[in-house]
């Protein structure tokens, strides 16, 4: 697979550890918008877009999700053209609560990622 490009993202410790216990082996982790713009998209509607982002395991490398996405937490994770639009630098992904959050320089992108296995 050609990376177009890539990026860097901070993924805090607590936030790793959540994430990683739900990646099977040799799976790939795509950071993917969750507003009915792709096949991972679990809602409708227009009023979301660009705001709420999903952390999706699948068992192959997507076509469409080409940009890898540097990280410290030894993912095997990509994002796509579409979603870096909503992205910035600075990319952080934190958890507080049990609830995984998505920011950048500008702030908070979205305080509610969900994490998602396709099947």
């Amino acid at each position: 697979m050609e990376n177009s490009k890539s990026i860097k993202i901070n993924i805090k410790s607590s936030a790793a550890d959540k994430i990683r216990s739900q990646v099977k082996t040799g799976q790939v982790v795509l950071l993917a918008l969750n507003d009915g713009s792709n096949k991972y998209s679990d809602v409708g509607g227009t009023c979301t877009i660009g705001a709420n982002f999903q952390l999706v395991m699948v068992d192959q490398p997507d076509p469409d999700f080409t940009i890898k996405i540097d990280n410290n937490a030894g993912l095997d994770l990509y994002t796509s053209p579409a979603e870096m639009q909503f992205l910035d630098g600075g990319l952080v992904i934190d958890e507080k609560n049990a609830t995984i959050s998505l920011s950048d320089d500008s702030g908070v992108i979205d305080g509610a990622v969900t994490i998602n296995e396709y099947k």
